[in-house]
């Protein structure tokens, strides 16, 4: 029994450790939040819609199949309901 006691034995200088490395990621990714929030104000202060801006860096991160593919699906949706 002591063996695995011995095993998940907390001590508490490896656990403030990841705590505190929790705590910096989040404040990292507070800090990174902010400035995609400036970044966005910025584009749209000099006429860009952000709205557009944010879908095409998501379209940048996919393979380009697979956006064929789901315009293709859209194009076919888009002409069953009288749009295209």
């Amino acid at each position: 029994m002591s063996d695995a006691a011995d095993s998940y034995s907390v001590t508490a200088e490896e656990l403030r450790q990841f705590v505190e490395r929790a705590e910096q990621l989040a404040a990292e990714k507070k800090d990174l939040a902010e400035q995609e929030k400036e970044l966005f104000a910025e584009a749209k202060g000099r006429g860009y819609d952000t709205k557009v801006l944010r879908k095409v860096i998501a379209l940048r991160k996919r393979k380009p199949d697979e956006i064929a593919e789901e315009e293709a699906v859209m194009e076919l949706y888009k002409a069953a309901l009288g749009m295209a």
